[in-house]
């Protein structure tokens, strides 16, 4: 296995740095909310803020997988150029600016620009993991090893955004429970995988 140039490694970890920095970001506001406990009950005040943790869990949930997904593309990228540069680093727009919306989400309801800003920019991280992924699937150089990284899940997870995005505006009572879809992605995917050989 090559081992990863020394300046590519450096940008990984700051990648990744900046991932952590964002989760953080989500609980914040969590800790104000502990703050406001005093002499009530804590069951009370869970109760309060229910909508405050759940965006939170799905927030960190969407980071985390989406993480996942970029660790799992770059896993065998030894060399960098500036496409994959820029990919990643439009990436980690996309992870940083996440609080800002998931604020929104928890302060509003039915707000149609919330949930664009949210779900949408949801789909436009998991969109450049897909592009991320072709491109350093065509670039042999870039790679220790001959397969290329399989943009499928992260391609599929981007349709399945844009579908929960489509289905929430449409249908505002229906709220953020269209996110539900992204369930469906990994059965889906395992699916088209065992039958794309026996095609081939």
């Amino acid at each position: 296995m090559t081992e990863r140039e020394r300046d590519l490694e450096r940008f990984l970890t700051f990648v990744d740095a900046i991932v952590a920095i964002a989760i953080t970001l989500l609980v914040l506001p969590l800790v104000e909310v502990g703050a406001e406990v005093g002499e009530g009950s804590v069951a009370d005040l869970v109760a309060a803020h229910g909508i405050d943790l759940l965006g939170f869990l799905l927030s960190f949930t969407v980071i985390a997988r989406l993480w996942l997904a970029q660790h799992h593309i770059v896993r065998s990228l030894v060399r960098q150029n500036r496409l994959v540069v820029q990919l990643l680093l439009a990436w980690t727009l996309t992870i940083v600016f996440l609080p800002f919306p998931t604020a929104l989400v928890v302060g509003t309801s039915d707000d149609s620009v919330a949930k664009l800003l949210y779900i949408g920019t949801m789909a436009l991280s998991s969109g450049l993991l897909a592009v991320l992924g072709w491109a350093i699937g065509r670039d042999r150089t870039l790679r220790d090893d001959d397969a290329r990284p399989d943009s499928l899940s992260a391609a599929a997870t981007t349709v399945a955004f844009l579908l929960a995005l489509v289905i929430s505006v449409a249908f505002p009572v229906l709220g953020y429970w269209p996110l539900l879809l992204l369930v469906l992605v990994d059965p889906i995917v395992d699916r088209v995988r065992r039958r794309t050989p026996l095609r081939a």
